[in-house]
């Protein structure tokens, strides 16, 4: 279960979105904080302001972000040497099996297609953390990659 406060970043470009996922954090009184930041360019411009010791806990990741998109992001996440343990899971309303791959093998720790319902977006938000939280921020094997509501 989740022991300590979490710092949560949400890379999302849809203001709807951001709300409902602040919302369910709310409503779920996990021990977490969140920053949000509204697009690829943003996102990286944040992580780039932090040292390695002051990253945010996980990262939850549109893949449809203007200026740069979320793929973008990753790959570029994972190849920088401060960046590359950073846990990210991919937060999105495609759930195409192509894309899941291809996230899967840039090194996203977990994949969530969102929600059309905020009862589902709380679960699902509170299962990646306490899946994440007991799996060690590691990506699982593939069939388990994918986090249902």
């Amino acid at each position: 279960m989740i022991k300590q406060n979490y710092n949560l970043l949400l890379a999302d470009d849809d203001e709807d979105d951001c709300d409902f996922f602040k919302e369910a954090l709310d409503e779920l009184t996990l021990p977490v904080s969140l920053v949000t930041v509204n697009d690829g360019v943003q996102l990286m411009d944040f992580l780039a302001d932090h040292s390695r010791d002051n990253l945010p806990d996980l990262l939850f990741l549109d893949l449809n972000m203007p200026r740069k998109n979320g793929s973008e992001c990753l790959k570029e996440i994972k190849e920088s040497e401060n960046l590359k343990n950073l846990p990210v899971i991919i937060f999105s309303t495609s759930l195409d099996n192509a894309i899941v791959d291809v996230m899967y093998a840039k090194g996203a720790t977990y994949y969530i297609r969102k929600p059309g319902e905020f009862s589902q977006l709380k679960k699902v938000i509170e299962n990646a953390l306490i899946l994440a939280s007991q799996n060690n921020f590691r990506q699982p094997r593939r069939e388990q990659f994918i986090l249902q509501p």
